[in-house]
């Protein structure tokens, strides 16, 4: 099937990155899609996007430096796991993942895939993306899944907190925010949403955010310097709760596909000490997706 009018595929041939990452360095937010003639897309997805097998997500976890990946569910693939599973099976233990669940999923099935090497579900708030689920069936699978040792991904966007706060501290997990809720870099650190993002953080010592996704906030363009403020903030404010992840293959880009080796180098610029790197790409990862690892 073609991909969706308009739909960007990766990088094709990425830069090797100045920037090298410590051992043990991990990617904490990736995808897998398909490949379709094996692991058909959701019918109901609001997107069709280019095949990126394991196999290729791999071989650019491997060109960048870094030696694990948690591999986060695509909402192409809605409910379906089959793809992430496979993946994570294919890693042999260099690779973790975030699922994407119904309230209908069984117990067999959540076994299943905490075998495999699942350690989180996502919850995704962006409308453009995926249709809303009640709230209530959001606290019902949270409940379930918090059996099992896994946390919340939550992705949403910072002018929502306001609206999402209470539900968000009333979930029995650690909550994992992506993309530092979508800063909006116009507003600088300053701005009233990402000052009540720093807050509810400050707040809530449950909760971690990705500092990930520069290409998709700048107005600059690359190498996305408008964006390291941001980042810089969280990891300096928050050393301990921080996650940076490559976003590989990068869906829905709406100019052009990042040069993943600049999205690394910006790594020193957001954790400029090797204590912090040390921290944000391997200590906070590994306590999240390996600690209690029975893999």
């Amino acid at each position: 099937m073609a991909m969706s009018a308009g739909y960007i595929p990766f990088h094709p041939n990425p830069s090797k990155p100045s920037y090298r990452p410590p051992q043990g360095a991990i990617d904490a937010h990736c995808h897998v899609f398909g490949p379709e003639a094996k692991f058909p897309f959701a019918p109901k997805r609001k997107y069709t996007p280019c095949d990126a097998p394991k196999e290729k997500l791999f071989a650019t976890r491997d060109f960048l430096g870094f030696d694990r990946n948690v591999i986060v569910q695509a909402t192409c693939h809605d409910t379906d796991n089959r793809a992430l599973v496979d993946a994570l099976i294919a890693a042999d233990g260099k690779a973790r993942g975030v699922a994407f669940i119904g309230e209908d999923v069984t117990d067999d099935a959540l076994g299943e895939l905490d075998r495999a090497g699942v350690k989180g579900v996502r919850f995704n708030f962006i409308k453009r993306l995926v249709d809303t689920t009640p709230k209530d069936v959001m606290a019902r699978v949270a409940a379930r899944v918090a059996r099992l040792g896994w946390h919340i991904v939550v992705y949403f966007e910072q002018a929502d907190l306001a609206e999402m706060g209470s539900f968000l501290t009333a979930l029995p997990t650690v909550l994992v925010f992506d993309h530092m809720a979508c800063p909006q870099v116009e507003k600088g650190v300053g701005g009233a949403d990402f000052q009540n993002f720093l807050r509810f953080m400050d707040a809530n010592a449950n909760c971690y955010s990705k500092v990930t996704c520069p290409e998709r906030f700048s107005i600059a363009g690359p190498p996305y310097d408008d964006v390291v403020p941001f980042a810089r903030a969280l990891v300096e404010r928050f050393p301990e709760r921080v996650l940076w992840g490559s976003d590989w293959p990068h869906p829905n880009m709406k100019a052009q596909a990042p040069d993943d080796g600049v999205l690394v180098d910006i790594i020193p610029k957001i954790a400029p000490t090797s204590a912090l790197q040390e921290l944000l790409l391997v200590d906070n990862p590994t306590r999240l997706y390996w600690a209690s690892s029975r893999r």
